[in-house]
């Protein structure tokens, strides 16, 4: 029998209606996702379960429990292909603690809000996506050492708009980071930033610069500002004893403290980004290069002759800053059996009004971390991975290399008042691991959720370079002298994934 086109079309159409009808169909007004790791790590050597101090080693065995839950709601939903206008709120719990797993025993003193932020689109200009209330904005991770050096605004709340386009996208913004700088303490930080991203062979090449800036203002009068105490050495301020030299030099005056300064401030951060991938074995790279001026700090509190004294030290923090150049490639070795993750990290941090103490604020690190995972089937996996870094203070000695270090600095000559910390400037530190993955979801290095037995082991210069309630003073020395450590291993049961 011949059907008429006419009905033979309709009949087509009849068939097809519930495709179309799910193509065309607006996702779910309520989504969830997150991320989790929790973990048991028996740790003989006195220990507290983590391999090393943080994640320069990898943060592989290095890093602690933690949590997050990332919710939306669609409030506004527009039409599928079209230019309406939508709009959805997010919000993001997260926390690092879970009962029996850590110190925190699950507390919920130990999580926090992370954000909540409006999001819409296609109001006032086509295209663009606004952004309201906190407005933490990401770029790629470098995922082996769990640092987000692409990220930008995480300490800001305020307004952004964001434009993309199929090669290029562009975003900037205004709000306030007073809150995150200094919580009980607030005052206005006003901050800017921009970003600019071009992908210059969509899929194999792209390149963005990110920038932050933050200014604080003067405010006389107000407590919770930044202020410069007049005359202050340097030294006498990492020693605590501003308040002691000051009464030492002007006797008796005690009602007569010198006036403040009222001081302005600001930070900034810059970034560079490229990624590049998709040739041969090599999937994805991502390569950063930073640059921050830290924010100054505002004071701290010396007791003499019976009373709290406020030191504002707004002169002394104002020339702190990080450079950074981090790395991470993806690499598939041998397709569906081999896959790789390399990663490299330098850093140099130093801080202008600081010439004496030895300190994180004043160093140059190092650090390169290589992880295979071979799969042996779809769901079974053998990881392996290796890491070495330098640490080199360049005010001195920080590191104690020996476990009666607690009596020496300069060429193992005792100083009770000296500023050095030990007997080392430098920390060289190793780590190795090897272990099983259960992998539901298949292959992949970044396969989630991974159920892994892992064994590491650590050597380091330093003596005991590892969580630990060893000597740290010289009035622990004779009740809990012990032998010296630079080798220290774990075996940890782990388990971690998103969703």
């Amino acid at each position: 029998m011949r059907v008429p086109h006419a009905r033979l079309g309709a009949f087509l159409l009849l068939l097809l209606s519930p495709l179309l009808a799910l193509a065309d169909a607006p996702r779910d007004r309520f989504g969830a996702a997150g991320y989790f790791r929790i973990m048991t790590r028996p740790d003989f050597s006195g220990g507290s379960g983590q391999l090393g101090y943080y994640w320069l080693y990898g943060r592989l065995l290095n890093e602690s429990p933690y949590g997050e839950l990332n919710l939306r709601l669609d409030v506004l939903q527009a039409t599928p292909g079209t230019d309406e206008a939508w709009a959805e709120v997010h919000t993001r719990f997260s926390g690092t603690s879970f009962r029996s797993a850590d110190p925190g025993n699950g507390s919920f003193l130990n999580f926090r809000a992370d954000y909540l932020f409006v999001r819409a689109g296609n109001i006032l200009l086509d295209g663009v996506t606004w952004q309201l209330g906190t407005l933490e904005d990401r770029w790629n991770d470098l995922h082996i050492y769990d640092q987000r050096p692409g990220t930008l605004l995480w300490d800001t709340v305020g307004l952004s708009g964001t434009y993309r386009r199929d090669r290029w996208d562009v975003l900037f913004a205004v709000g306030d980071s007073g809150y995150t700088l200094r919580p009980t303490r607030y005052n206005t930080v006003l901050t800017a930033a921009g970003s600019f991203r071009y992908r210059l062979i969509p899929g194999h090449l792209e390149a963005g610069i990110r920038a932050q800036v933050g200014y604080e203002p003067s405010v006389r009068g107000n407590r919770n500002a930044l202020y410069a105490s007049p005359g202050i050495n340097y030294e006498d301020y990492v020693r605590r004893e501003v308040v002691r030299r000051y009464f030492e030099n002007n006797p008796g005056q005690e009602d007569l403290v010198p006036e403040l300064n009222p001081r302005s401030a600001a930070y900034f951060r810059t970034v560079g980004y490229l990624g590049f991938g998709n040739v041969g074995p090599l999937i994805w790279d991502n390569l950063y290069v930073t640059f921050e001026r830290k924010h100054p700090e505002l004071s701290y509190t010396e007791n003499f002759r019976g009373r709290d004294w406020t030191v504002y030290i707004a002169d002394q923090t104002d020339e702190r800053y990080d450079a950074v150049l981090g790395n991470e490639a993806y690499l598939r070795i041998i397709p569906n059996k081999l896959e790789a993750l390399w990663g490299l990290w330098v850093g140099y941090s130093f801080n202008e009004d600081n010439a004496i103490k030895p300190g994180e604020d004043d160093r140059l690190v190092a650090s390169t971390v290589l992880r295979l995972e071979y799969f042996v089937t779809d769901r079974v996996h053998l990881l392996a991975e290796t890491s070495i870094a330098r640490e080199k203070s360049k005010n001195g000695n920080l590191f104690r290399n020996h476990v009666d270090s607690v009596f020496t600095n300069t060429d193992g000559v005792p100083d009770a008042r000296g500023l050095e910390y030990g007997d080392s400037s430098t920390r060289d530190t190793w780590q190795g691991k090897v272990g099983v993955v259960l992998s539901p979801m298949g292959r992949g290095i970044y396969a989630r959720p991974h159920l892994r037995l892992l064994y590491g082991i650590q050597y380091s210069t330093q003596h005991a370079a590892f969580g630990n309630s060893f000597v740290e003073s010289l009035d622990q020395y004779n009740l809990y002298v012990g032998p010296e450590r630079h080798w220290h291993s774990v075996v940890a049961i782990e388990a971690e994934g998103w969703f």
